[in-house]
């Protein structure tokens, strides 16, 4: 069921899909608190794996909010395909400008799921870390009510028929920077061995399951839709009732994972 759908732009029931600078503007202009607890979720857990002086790339930065979430004493390069004034460098994310061995962590929220070749992305990204760093992703988890509400707001489509292993056949329209797959970050991490096994050159050392009633509260990342702003005492008993759900079936509730990765310099 479900296995299959392809969202068209001007079906999206959403409001300024892509629209980054909107985004951005909207953020820092009204702070809502619904959306500043999902990007605490979404970022601080990164931290303990980010060290004081730490070479830190982010891939596809997007709004660049993430640095208001991630310590300061490292050292932070926001990059994205596009360009804006708060991007660093703009930078292809399958084949990008740095030498081997730069960065001590690289991180990205919810990018993997727009990439063409997820392969081609994470051989690069292993280039490019040092030994022993850290590959941090922040994704959707395309559940049945991840599903229901993609389906239903007619926003980002799946594909569980797609090979994010295939370095030939895209997995997401290569020519809209917006296209996505939504089932791309399940058909990597649902089924660890065969990672490992297509990827050995990274370790998986966590896993996380993630938002239900907290990820439509918040009204959108960048595309936008209404909510209720809540106070912080009922948000953090929504997040209760989120871990609840999400402990009772993660492929049924949860709308969010989260991975990480350390490069494993053993693999052959």
């Amino acid at each position: 069921m479900f296995k299959e759908y392809k969202a068209e732009h001007s079906e999206n029931r959403m409001e300024h899909e892509g629209d980054v600078v909107y985004a951005r503007k909207n953020y820092y202009k009204y702070k809502p608190g619904n959306l500043i607890f999902l990007f605490k979720g979404r970022y601080e857990w990164m931290n303990k794996y980010i060290g004081k002086g730490d070479k830190v790339l982010e891939v596809g930065c997007g709004t660049g909010i993430s640095k208001d979430f991630l310590r300061k004493d490292a050292k932070i390069l926001l990059t994205d395909y596009a360009t804006h004034p708060w991007i660093d460098k703009k930078v292809d994310a399958l084949n990008t400008p740095f030498k081997k061995n730069t960065f001590d962590v690289i991180y990205c929220s919810n990018m993997v799921h727009h990439v063409p070749f997820p392969l081609k992305f994470f051989k690069e990204m292993n280039r490019i870390l040092k030994p022993d760093g850290y590959l941090l992703i922040q994704e959707i988890n395309c559940s049945f009510m991840m599903r229901v509400i993609l389906r239903a707001m007619r926003h980002e489509g799946w594909s569980f028929n797609a090979n994010p292993y295939d370095l030939k056949k895209p997995a997401t329209d290569e020519k809209d920077l917006w296209s996505a797959n939504c089932a791309i970050p399940n058909l990597l991490f649902d089924d660890l061995k065969k990672f490992n096994q297509k990827v050995p050159f990274f370790e998986v050392i966590e896993t996380h399951f993630s938002e239900f009633f907290i990820f439509p509260l918040s009204g959108g990342v960048i595309a936008k839709t209404k909510t209720i702003q809540l106070s912080l005492p009922l948000l953090e008993m929504i997040r209760r009732i989120d871990n609840l759900l999400i402990s009772l079936s993660p492929s049924f509730f949860a709308l969010q994972r989260r991975i990480a990765l350390r490069k494993n310099d053993n693999s052959s």
